[in-house]
């Protein structure tokens, strides 16, 4: 097929928007959406030190590419690559993220679940089950990425999460009949190095397209444990309905913005947990999580 903008040869069909692109004018598309989207949030501005969660997956790397060709001459913006090593076996290899914060010349740090809570979740699934070891990991995960950002003097902690991510999220939480955080807005919170998604109004398959295209082609190593996430099934059922009816993924973007904010008086504020130091919403679900993992 031919691209709908110009004569030569698509390389990708958008469902919900019913155009054909080549490559240029799809590379296009995805930088033109990630940048007003930036803009309507005022996500980066002068002064900025920008921490990338940078996995080494196909969603960070192709943020890194973004974000070094977009803002990479302006002196006004620091940019750092963060990666954190759960210890999961065969999964995380911090060799690869470096290599990538290299091509782009950006520094790179690493922190471990090891050397923050002298545990991996590879130990923690060997001693308590891989029931529970996707939302153990995501608490604890954020938790040390949070800590390494500001510690670094990082202003925004940027996410490659993606338009697929965001409407997951979303239903997710309506599934839970979880109000606080369907109807929650964003707000600086002491401690909370605040998270920014640039590509969350780009669908997943254009964001691993436009890493394929710019970064190359990048191990795709699943986590072995996530099987047990909600996420999964969820993803599921919004990708068969999506089929149907492609704009789905945009509608519950579009809910979201419609709902933050609804919720301002059950806010949940933040404080310093006593035990670990780390600012916290509600009672700290690390530490919860640490004593219940540690439990003989």
């Amino acid at each position: 097929m031919q691209c709908s903008k110009c004569r030569h040869e698509a390389v990708i069909f958008q469902r919900y928007s019913g155009l054909h692109l080549c490559e240029r004018h799809f590379l296009a598309s995805v930088e033109a959406r990630t940048k007003r989207t930036i803009r309507q949030h005022g996500w980066i501005r002068s002064g900025d030190t920008i921490g990338i969660a940078l996995s080494g997956g196909k969603d960070s790397a192709a943020l890194m590419h973004f974000f070094a060709t977009t803002f990479g001459d302006r002196r006004d913006i620091e940019f750092l690559a963060i990666t954190i090593d759960e210890g999961i076996g065969g999964y995380r290899d911090v060799s690869q993220p470096k290599e990538i914060a290299r091509r782009y010349d950006i520094p790179w740090t690493t922190a471990s679940f090891a050397g923050e809570y002298a545990t991996t979740i590879d130990e923690i699934v060997s001693r308590r089950g891989d029931r529970q070891s996707c939302s153990w990991c995501g608490v604890l995960r954020r938790r040390l990425l949070n800590r390494v950002a500001r510690e670094a003097g990082c202003t925004k902690v940027a996410f490659g999460f993606t338009l697929d991510d965001e409407a997951q999220s979303v239903l997710m939480n309506v599934l839970r009949g979880d109000t606080d955080r369907v109807t929650m807005s964003p707000k600086p919170a002491e401690g909370m190095v605040p998270r920014i998604r640039p590509f969350e109004a780009v669908p997943e398959r254009e964001v691993a397209l436009y890493s394929h295209l710019t970064v190359g082609l990048l191990p795709d190593r699943g986590c072995p444990y996530s099987h047990n996430a909600l996420r999964g099934d969820v993803r599921r059922l919004l990708d068969d309905y999506s089929w149907l009816h492609p704009s789905t993924k945009y509608a519950l973007l579009g809910l979201r913005d419609d709902l933050a904010g609804c919720g301002e008086g059950t806010t949940m504020t933040t404080t310093i947990c006593s035990e670990c130091g780390e600012p916290t919403f509600g009672p700290c679900r690390s530490c919860a999580i640490l004593r219940e993992v540690n439990r003989g």
